[in-house]
């Protein structure tokens, strides 16, 4: 008798992760093969050249010798102690460090928040496109995703009667991802103003995904959500990842501010499952409070003449070159998230072969924007780490695969 198959999950069949996915497989077999391939797929600093301040590996360091034992399942004393001076400089209603959680990346936590929160069929409020681990965590568990779109003529911006229009007697959450992944938008003030009193009028928890917070370009203004938020319950999100250049860390930490009342039994739900996964790894722990008080390491790096900023300007270049892109331009965050204009391709452009083609013929792994949970898309998304060349290099070959595109399909109405 032939053994049965392993089923998985039936919740996988909704999940897409892209950014890591089939293109990216491919990529590494290609490489198998002794090919080159230049990855734009991930915002990963340290693949490219950048390295975690040295502050912050100095502290780590020093305190290996105690971090053998576990730590309270929220985190090291110290470090939350730092991320409530943080939230309290920038006012948001945090009364203490029991409010505050460290986990193992804001990936871990963005789950644990989610899984807190949400009963089989609960809805959550999700920009489109989004970062597609917000959608897959809703899925994991028990949610579903319900989107607001942010469409590039409004620089990307949602608009707030539409967010209200999807609320319904399911609906528990309002997402918000600012400076937003992987379009670069950065939210005013008065937008964030609209959508706390959304929150108000429907008694929803907002989830703020802030890890972006200190890359900003042009002097592009950020507004932290908690804040305006006052005593409505908010999670915020950050950590060391992209700020700090430190992604193998693997540290980020939420805050949940907001009235006590209404966040107690959350806040408890939280950390139980904080406890079932005992704690957040130990040693980098010790890096969150030199980061939050230590010497500002990003902004030489997307000021004019920075090497972010020098990169974001390739895009633009690059772009404003293109007989057939489109890009509104990034306010902030790693990424840049150009289209395909309409009319310079057939309607039924399919991103995905484009990626494909374009990894095949020319080398250049970059993310198709349906990735992001985004239909009938012509985007794509590529992260701003890659040396100034580098990018206008994986342009110049971006180019060539929309021309044998135009040419194919010229040569098929020809036939």
């Amino acid at each position: 008798m032939r053994a049965s198959t392993i089923q998985p999950s039936l919740h996988l069949a909704e999940v897409r992760y892209e950014i890591r996915g089939a293109l990216a497989r491919r990529a590494r077999a290609l490489e198998a093969a002794g090919e080159d391939v230049l990855k734009l797929n991930i915002g990963n600093p340290g693949k490219f050249g950048f390295r975690a301040p040295a502050h912050l590996t100095a502290a780590i360091t020093a305190h290996l010798a105690d971090s053998d034992a576990y730590c309270h399942e929220q985190g090291l004393e110290s470090a939350r102690e730092a991320i409530l001076a943080r939230q309290h400089s920038r006012a948001a209603a945090v009364p203490g460090i029991e409010r505050i959680f460290v986990g193992n990346g804001v990936s871990e936590l963005i789950d644990l928040s989610l899984r807190a929160l949400l009963n089989v069929g609960d809805e959550v409020l999700l920009p489109a496109p989004d970062y597609p681990l917000w959608s897959a965590a809703t899925i994991l568990n028990d949610g579903t995703p319900r989107y607001y779109a942010c469409p590039a003529g409004r620089g990307h911006l949602p608009d707030p009667d539409e967010i209200e229009a999807l609320c319904g007697p399911r609906t528990r959450a309002i997402v918000l991802i600012n400076p937003n992944n992987p379009t670069g938008a950065c939210y005013p003030r008065v937008l964030l103003e609209r959508i706390v009193a959304i929150a108000a009028r429907h008694h929803l928890l907002l989830l703020s995904d802030e890890i972006y917070d200190d890359i900003r370009y042009d002097d592009a203004p950020f507004t932290p959500l908690a804040p305006l938020a006052g005593e409505l319950p908010c999670m915020t999100f950050a950590g060391l990842s992209k700020v700090h250049r430190a992604c193998g860390f693997r540290i980020g930490w939420a805050s949940l501010s907001g009235s006590g009342e209404r966040v107690e039994a959350y806040r408890d739900a939280l950390q139980l499952l904080a406890a079932l996964r005992l704690c957040a790894n130990v040693p980098a722990q010790w890096a969150i409070e030199p980061a939050l008080t230590g010497p500002d390491t990003i902004s030489a790096l997307t000021a004019p003449g920075g090497r972010l900023s020098e990169a974001r300007r390739a895009v633009q270049e690059s772009v404003a070159r293109s007989r057939f892109l489109e890009c509104v331009v990034p306010q902030g965050a790693l990424y840049a998230f150009p289209a395909v204009r309409a009319g310079a391709l057939t309607d039924d452009f399919d991103d995905n072969e484009f990626a494909l083609r374009l990894l095949d013929g020319e080398h250049a792994l970059v993310v198709p924007g349906s990735s992001f949970n985004l239909p009938a898309s012509r985007h794509f998304r590529i992260t701003l780490l890659p040396e100034p060349a580098q990018i206008a290099d994986v342009f110049a070959r971006i180019e060539r695969v929309l021309e044998r595109m135009v040419e194919e399909r010229h040569a098929v109405r020809v036939a």
